[in-house]
C-alpha cells in the first residue's frame, strides 16, 4: 500500500529528524533542470508566476540561488519534517517513534512541483514551487507537463515494491491531478472529511488538510495495509460514516 500526500507552502528546517537515517531524492536530474530555469525569472516574473508578494519573492529568489546540486544534512532536511502546513500539524511526525517513521519511508509519498515524489526521508533544500503554478520553460507548457510521466511511472514502481496495489489518496486535487491515474491500474481509496453543521456536511478546507495528515498518522501508528482498516480512524472526533461512504471514497464526519 501507498500513501500519498501534498507538500505545503510553510517550511522550517529548524526541526530535528526523529531518526539518523535520510536518503536522496529519486529526480535529482529533473529537479537540477528546474532549478536551471527558475533561476532566470526576474523578480516580477516570480510574483505573478507564484501570486505571492515581492517579499515572497525576494526569499524564493534567493533559495533558488542558493541551491546546491548536493543534498546534504548541512544544507538540507528530511521532507517529512520540514513541510510544516496543516497536514503535517495532524501527521505530527516529531512525536512518531523512529521506527514507524523510518517504516514511513515505504509507504508514504509526497508529490511536488520541484522535487516530483518525495520519500519521507528524502533531503530537500527550502523552496517553493506548487504543481499548478503557471510556469512555462523550454517544451513544456506547465509542470503537470513535465512532471506527468515521471511521476506516475515512479509511483508505479514504489507500489510494485510495496507489494500492493493499493494507492491511499490523501493529496489535494491540484497535487493528485498530476498523476495519471489511469495507468496506474490499481485500487485508489480517497478518503474525505467533513464537518456537521445544522444536519448538513461540508468540507472545510483547512479542517481537512489536517485530517488528511491524521490519517497518515494513523496508518503509520497502526501498519494499516486494507481499505477496511481505514474505517477504525477516530482522530480528533472524525467517525466513519457509512450513510455518506462509497466504494473507494470512505466519509468520515464530525
Amino acid at each position: 500500500m501507498l500513501v500519498l500526500l501534498s507538500p505545503s507552502k510553510t517550511m522550517d528546517f529548524a526541526s530535528a529528524s526523529p531518526t539518523l537515517i535520510n536518503s536522496q531524492p529519486v529526480f535529482q536530474k529533473e529537479i537540477a533542470e528546474l532549478i536551471r530555469h527558475l533561476k532566470k525569472l526576474s523578480l516580477s516574473q516570480l510574483e505573478e508566476m507564484m501570486n505571492i508578494s515581492t517579499k515572497l519573492a525576494w526569499l524564493n529568489r534567493e533559495r533558488f540561488a542558493l541551491w546546491k546540486p548536493e543534498f546534504t544534512t548541512a544544507n538540507s532536511n528530511p521532507a517529512i519534517c520540514s513541510f510544516k502546513g496543516e497536514v503535517y500539524h495532524g501527521l505530527n511526525v516529531q512525536s512518531l517513534p523512529a521506527n514507524d517513521v523510518e517504516a514511513s519511508q515505504q509507504h508514504l509519498r509526497i508529490l511536488s512541483g520541484l522535487y516530483g515524489v518525495l520519500r519521507p526521508l528524502d533531503l530537500i533544500q527550502p523552496y517553493r514551487l506548487e504543481m499548478g503554478s503557471s510556469f512555462q520553460f523550454g517544451k513544456y507548457t506547465n509542470l503537470y507537463h513535465f512532471w506527468r510521466q515521471k511521476i506516475t511511472r515512479q509511483i508505479g514502481i514504489d507500489l510494485k515494491e510495496s507489494g500492493s496495489n493499493l494507492l491511499i489518496n490523501l493529496a489535494s486535487q491540484e497535487y493528485f491531478s498530476a498523476l495519471d491515474s489511469k495507468k496506474l491500474n490499481v485500487k485508489i481509496v480517497t478518503p474525505q472529511f467533513l464537518e456537521g453543521k445544522n444536519e448538513a456536511f461540508k468540507m472545510v478546507t483547512v479542517y481537512a488538510k489536517k485530517a488528511r495528515g491524521m490519517m497518515a498518522r494513523y496508518m503509520l501508528e497502526y501498519h494499516i495495509n486494507c481499505e477496511e482498516d481505514l474505517r477504525g480512524f477516530s482522530s480528533d472526533g472524525y467517525y466513519f460514516n457509512s450513510n455518506l461512504s462509497k466504494p473507494g471514497s470512505p466519509v468520515f464526519t464530525r
